[in-house]
């Protein structure tokens, strides 16, 4: 083998040899050189060995020394780490212990094996070549458990969508990311309870959507009345559709106020839906004029009714059942009373309809831009009769026909633009001038009914606006519509007049109990 190859030889079984009962003394010696020459070791005090055979030599010397003095063995440890983590913790601290010669640092590592396999300190710091510190040993790694994430379900969306004018059901799942398939699929579900061609403007639909599409629609084509389409838990790609009808419960509501400047704002502020504020203009419109005669000062009450579900949510509103006006201290009460089967109206408190021939004011939301009476003409420009009453609104506005009769004129009419008069009972006729256009179906010599729609606010003729000129003559002579006396409407018979006064006093009752608990609940 050689020379070098009997020394690596010498230099195992030197380690292997059974240690004596007395303490063995190794030193071994690492030089590294401040220059890029080529390494040496020396072991032993034995140089001059090849770095190939050397670096052999160390690799071997490691195994043999794990395998017999390692942790598994059966032989007294002498060493508690490896060797090459003792040696890397003696490098840590050659530069405060090894001393420098000829140019070179050289670690001694000195380690003393005693009979019960540990070092013996006082033998270590005698022979005085390095006081090497404990090695620590890598602190042991947690072992830890895969274990398979939980996957959450995936949330579900709620969304309320309102219809539009042009929408169809279709085109509003479409436009909430529905797929196709699914919104199809959907709707033809839905036939089998409703009609999709009855979707109207405003009505709500309410969709919940997942990451698997549509899982429901909802919507509530009346008050008592709910559908829903939902996907078949049995059969994922296809859907079953459903209707309820729900019970409703009828309660009166009372509300009171004091009007400071317009019936409108003071009703709002008592929360007084505006359904039911419609409905009081309604049924005052034959008698008050809410422009001129609503003073500050002036109080309302109304009694209405609403109807709520099982679980206490308002669903709609419903009629008034009793309003009272107090216009500059004149009372104006109104009960509702079904005087023939079918037929109600409202009656004030000697049994007189509130109901007259005309409507004083045949148009809604407007705005009274100028009274009967002697002006300037804002076209003509000279002081002119204005023989009629002008109500200023927007565009398309609907006009009503201020009472039942005929259409006796339909057509242009000079100044009046596109104008229509209608012929009722007592010698009455009422004109419509400068329209937009006129109500399908509103032809010369048709019968119209009190409130029925005859045709839309326009500004044709002379006009500087869009606006509706409303006149009222009487024996063929203009009078002022906002001052002519109108002959009562319905008139109670004698068993039917019995009927009313009690019906009154019911609601006369019910209203001091209702405003007791109005008084109770403000303290």
């Amino acid at each position: 083998m050689g020379i070098r190859g009997n020394n690596s030889l010498r230099l195992i079984q030197y380690w292997l040899t059974p240690l004596e009962p007395s303490a063995k003394k190794v030193r071994v010696s690492l030089h590294i050189p401040r220059t890029t020459r080529s390494e040496s070791f020396s072991y032993i005090g034995r140089e001059g060995h090849g770095s190939l055979h050397i670096a052999l030599s160390v690799l071997v010397l490691g195994l043999s020394v794990g395998v017999i003095f390692g942790p598994s063995g059966n032989t007294q440890a002498g060493l508690s780490t490896p060797l090459a983590a003792t040696m890397a913790a003696a490098m840590a601290t050659s530069e405060d212990a090894a001393p420098v010669q000829s140019g070179k640092k050289s670690l001694n590592i000195t380690v003393a094996i005693t009979e019960n396999g540990r070092a013996n300190d006082r033998d270590t710091a005698k022979d005085n070549h390095l006081q090497t510190a404990a090695v620590l040993e890598a602190p042991k790694e947690p072992i830890l458990a895969s274990v398979p994430p939980v996957v959450a379900p995936d949330p579900e969306k709620k969304r309320n969508l309102k219809v539009r004018s042009g929408d169809t059901l279709m085109s509003i799942m479409l436009s909430a990311g529905i797929r196709r398939n699914d919104a199809h699929d959907a709707v033809s579900a839905l036939r089998a309870v409703y009609d999709p061609r009855n979707l109207r403007v405003g009505q709500r639909i309410s969709l919940t959507l997942s990451n698997d599409g549509l899982q429901e629609m909802r919507l509530d084509p009346s008050a008592i009345r709910q559908i829903a389409v939902r996907r078949d838990n049995n059969n994922a790609t296809s859907f079953r559709a459903f209707e309820v009808q729900r019970t409703l419960t009828r309660r009166v509501k009372f509300a009171e106020g004091v009007i400071t400047s317009s019936l409108y704002k003071a009703a709002v502020s008592r929360k007084v839906p505006l359904s039911v504020l419609a409905e009081i203009i309604r049924i005052y419109s034959w008698d008050v004029d809410f422009q001129r005669e609503i003073q500050s000062g002036d109080q309302f009450e109304v009694a209405y009714e609403r109807f709520v579900d099982d679980e206490g949510t308002v669903v709609r509103h419903g009629e008034v059942i009793y309003t009272r006006l107090n216009l500059s201290g004149a009372e104006k009460p109104l009960y509702r009373f079904e005087s023939r089967p079918g037929i109600v109206d409202y009656f004030d408190n000697k049994g007189r309809s509130a109901k007259r021939p005309l409507l004083r004011t045949p148009i809604d939301g407007a705005r009274l831009s100028s009274r009967f009476g002697k002006r300037r003409h804002p076209v003509l420009g000279y002081t002119k009769m204005h023989r009629g009453v002008d109500f200023a609104a927007a565009t398309g506005t609907p006009i009503y026909a201020a009472g039942d009769g005929v259409i006796s004129y339909r057509g242009r009419k000079g100044g009046y633009g596109k104008y229509i008069r209608i012929r009722h009972a007592g010698g009455f006729n009422t004109a419509y001038a400068h329209m937009s256009r006129f109500k399908k179906k509103v032809n010369l010599g048709t019968r119209v009914r009190q409130g029925q729609v005859i045709g839309y606010v326009g500004t044709t003729g002379r006009s500087t606006g869009p606006h509706l000129h409303y006149e009222i003559l009487a024996g063929g002579r203009q009078v002022n519509p906002l001052m002519v006396k109108m002959p009562s409407g319905i008139k109670l018979g004698k068993k039917s007049f019995a009927r009313f006064m009690a019906k009154r006093a019911n609601i006369d009752a019910l209203v001091a109990d209702l405003q007791k608990e109005t008084l109770i609940s403000q303290r």
